[in-house]
Parts: C-alpha cells; structure tokens; sequence
C-alpha cells in the first residue's frame, strides 16, 4: 500500500528494503546457527575437514562417493551454494566432520564472497582443508592459485591443506600418495568418478589429522577413574 504522496517508485525502493532487512536477519540467523554447530564439534573433539577448490574440480561427486550423500553435481559453475556436512570415520584415527563447499572461480568479487559467506566460513574454521585439483584440465596451475588467493582472503592460508588431484582417468595415470621430505602427504592422486584412490586418501587424510593427537599408554591406580575418562575424552 502506497502511503500519501508516494509514488510506484518510491513503493518499490521501500519494500526492497524491508526484503533486504529481512534477508539480512535470516542470514544473521544462520550464521548464529553454524557457529553453535561449530562449537559443538569442538567440545565433542571432532575435526572438521572441508572440501575446497576451483569450480567443477569435483568436490560433489567426491564427497558423494566419500559419505554416501546425494549432494547435487553438475558441469556447471557453483553447483553448490551450501556448505554440506556429513560425518566420515577415517581408518586407523577416528570420526571427522567433512563439508563439501561453494567452488571458487577467477577475480571472485567481493558481493560474491559475503553472499557466499556461509560456506566460506566453514572452510576458514576448519582444521584441516582438502584442495581438490582438476588435474586433466589446460588451467590448473592459474585455477590453484586463484582457490589459494580466495583461500588467504578469507583468512584460511594457514590451516594445513592436502591436495588431491582428482580425475587421473583423464590422464591414464594410477592413484598414488606424493609427500614432502618429512614424509607428510602431500599431495593425492584420484579418480572420484571411477572410485579409485580412496583408500590412500583416508590414508593420507589420517596421517595429517593424527598429527594434531597424542597416542600412548598411561597407567593409572584404582582410584584415579575420574582421570581415567577425562583421558580417554582427549583421544589418549
């Protein structure tokens, strides 16, 4: 309803603005909302491994063959708009929170960035970031450097990052583990189509989370039960 005086205009420019505010608060909402998800992972000392990467590298159809979870995948750019979270048990270390996130492009803009703010979020808070890598594709070595420039724009260059490079049937190539002098994984090579490599994954995904735990024996008296658990809840 158009108040005295006010013309079509002027009418659509307020109830833009109403829709905007509106927006806004959900969005607030939202945000709240996965900060207390967040937390509740942390206190229940579930690691967060967040799935990132130039647009079409993969991500979906990997963590669709990983959880299997029927996130939407498609040749298209941003297929996924929304962080998804699945729980993963890795072998030989224990549960983890994968999340499956918006796919980065070239000279991301700025409006992008906030508009996608809830996904990027979960990348930056996470403790350990996989960067899916198109392997086969004319671009990769510029489309790594833009997803590291998003990376550090959104304030996550410093959270340990391991690369897979996915879709090696393109190239003829057989999954393997490539690591650094330390003997740390570095990078892995996969095939999230045809389902191959995801045992040196979980492999590799284990050895750079299991970093972070201690693994050892300790040797108590009977009336030390109440040390005993606090213990076993530190991953002892």
């Amino acid at each position: 309803m158009r108040g005295p005086g006010e013309t079509q205009l002027e009418t659509d420019r307020r109830l833009l603005r109403l829709r905007i505010k509106a927006i806004t608060q959900r969005l607030d909402k939202v945000r709240k909302q996965r900060e207390q998800s967040r937390r509740a992972r942390d206190r229940a000392d579930i690691p967060t491994v967040s799935l990132v990467g130039y647009t079409n590298a993969g991500k979906s159809t990997l963590f669709n063959a990983l959880t299997n979870a029927e996130v939407y995948a498609a040749d298209q750019l941003f297929a996924t708009l929304d962080p998804t979270l699945r729980k993963l048990s890795i072998p030989d270390f224990g549960p983890i929170v994968l999340v499956d996130t918006v796919g980065f492009i070239r000279h991301l803009p700025h409006k992008l960035v906030d508009a996608f703010r809830a996904t990027l979020e979960e990348a930056a808070q996470s403790d350990l970031l996989v960067h899916v890598i198109d392997c086969a594709s004319d671009e990769r070595a510029d489309n790594i450097a833009q997803v590291e420039a998003v990376l550090k724009e959104i304030g996550a260059e410093d959270i340990p990052c391991l690369e897979v490079y996915n879709k090696i049937d393109l190239l003829g190539a057989q999954p393997r583990i490539d690591y650094d002098q330390a003997g740390k994984p570095l990078r892995v090579w996969l095939s999230a189509q045809k389902a191959e490599g995801f045992e040196l994954l979980l492999e590799s995904l284990a050895q750079c989370l299991g970093d972070d735990y201690i693994h050892g024996e300790l040797t108590l008296d009977a009336g030390q039960g109440a040390c005993a658990l606090r213990c076993i809840g530190s991953r002892w």
